[in-house]
Order: C-alpha cells, then structure tokens, then sequence
C-alpha cells in the first residue's frame, strides 16, 4: 500500500486542507461530473465558505481538492488539484469566499489518481487537515489511470454521460462500455440539460446495437445521427451546443434478437409518455 502523504506530499502540511467533494447543493451534479467537464462549479464548491468554521479554508495556505469517484463507490476520490487559497475581504458567508490558484505540483494527475480511504466520509467531515488525514481516514493511492479517468461501465441502469464522456468513450474504444452496448437493443433519451427538452430514441438495428447508434453522435463531424431536430439546432446555435449540453441515458434495454417492430412500439410508448413530440425534439 502507498500512503496518500507519501505520494502527494504538501508544501506545509499544518497550513493545508483537503476537501472531499461529493455534490454542491444540486444532488444531482456529482462532484466528479463537474470536474470532468471542467464546469465552473466545479472551483466554486472548493471555494464556498459557510459559517460553519470547520468547512472553510480559513487557516489555510494550501488547498488539496478531491472529487467523490462514485463509479467506484463512496470510500473512492479522484484528484482535482492542489491550490492555493486566498481569503476573500471583507468576508463572505454562504458564497465563494476564496481564491483558487491551481499550483503546479502534480498537475499531470488531475483527473487521473484515485485514492481510497477506510470508510465513507460524513458530510460534516468532507474538509480535512493534511497533516492528520493518514491517521483519520488512512488514505491509500489506489489507482494512477495513464489518462483521464472514466470508470468501468456502470449498469444499463446508471448510465448518464455528457457528449464529451461518449466522445471519450467511444474515441478510446473503452472495452466494458463498448461489450455492455454493443449487446443490446434499447431505447435511450438525449437531455437538453440547458433547456430541459428530450429526445426519444432507439437501437433497434441487428448490428452494433447501442453502441453503434450512439457512436453516430460521438463523431465531431456529424453529433445530429440525422435528427431533424439535432441538425437544426447545430444550424442555428452551432456543434458547441450540443457538445456541452446534452446527455445521454438508457431508459430501456432488449436482447439482440428482439424484433424492430417491439422497439419501436416500446420508443412511442416512451415518447407518449414523456410528450416529446409536444413538449421536446421529437418530430414523429
């Protein structure tokens, strides 16, 4: 085993803190997911102050942030960066109330070293001191991934991947993903996570399955697999739209032999359901 502070050593280890982020207010945002995307709330939730003393960065020199890697379960964090951290005066409660400046020092593992501690964090305990953390939660260098991190495919069930997750995935041929999609059927839904509109389709073809129909949108060069809808909004708003908006779920799987006239029966159930020929960007 390789203990965290042997691996990732600290300028000044009673001057630095280390925050475990699992979700900002919105539980359905992970940590993780912010940090992927390089979204923005991914540097606001590191830094929040809130009036609680014991979950800011006063005192604080340094900061070591850490995003909850939930495709590997709750005792797993993936490395985000290490900071240094100016209070923000006057001060500030229940906002930013901080400056982030990434640092350097192991830049090269952002979004690529896993660690795993003891046993799930508390919310009341997700801002640790360096200098105790090995006794406290007995961190241990897990996994270093030669490139950015993805995960193991999750479940039919779990799946929810932003546009640049299935370019990656698709790009770098992922084997778990690739054999989980490319043997089924199933009907899925792309979210507008700007506007909330969905789209309702299927993988109905014998060849490929899954994979094959959402490997159409990975490709930079079309991103619309045909949609009518699709093709009218990269005309209007441009491929960066949908690039950095829409999403990708699976609401439905079928064997490889199940027929086309069964999906398709399924995918207009599902479009009834969700009105997405009234209300999202389904034409038929």
């Amino acid at each position: 085993m390789i203990r965290f502070i042997d691996f990732i050593k600290a300028p000044d280890g009673k001057r630095t803190k280390i925050k475990f982020n699992m979700n900002p207010s919105d539980a359905n945002r992970p940590a993780w997911d912010l940090l992927l995307n390089d979204d923005p709330e991914w540097l606001t939730m590191n830094r929040w102050k809130k009036k609680q003393p014991n979950h800011n960065l006063n005192k604080a020199d340094y900061l070591i942030a850490l995003a909850q890697y939930y495709p590997y379960g709750p005792q797993y964090f993936i490395f985000g960066g290490m900071f240094k951290v100016e209070k923000i005066v006057p001060e500030v409660f229940d906002a930013p109330g901080y400056k982030l400046e990434l640092m350097d020092n192991y830049k090269e593992y952002i979004k690529r070293l896993i660690i795993k501690i003891d046993k799930p964090i508390g919310w009341d305990l997700y801002n640790r001191k360096y200098d105790s953390i090995q006794e406290q939660l007995n961190p241990e260098i897990y996994e270093l991934a030669p490139d950015t991190k993805l995960g193991h495919f999750p479940g039919y069930q779990n799946v929810s991947i932003s546009h640049k997750d299935m370019q990656q995935i698709v790009n770098r041929d992922e084997p778990s993903w690739k054999e989980a999609l490319s043997n089924v059927k199933g009907i899925y839904v792309v979210t507008d996570t700007l506007n909330g509109k969905l789209y309702i389709g299927s993988a109905s073809g014998n060849i490929g399955g899954l994979w094959q129909r959402w490997s159409a949108y990975a490709t930079l060069e079309n991103l619309t697999g045909g949609n009518k809808e699709f093709c009218k909004i990269v005309k209007e708003k441009g491929s960066d739209y949908i690039i950095k908006n829409f999403k990708y779920s699976i609401l439905e799987i079928f064997d490889t032999k199940a027929k086309m006239e069964t999906i398709i029966e399924r995918e207009s159930y599902w479009k009834s359901v969700f009105e997405t020929k009234k209300n999202g960007m389904n034409y038929n």
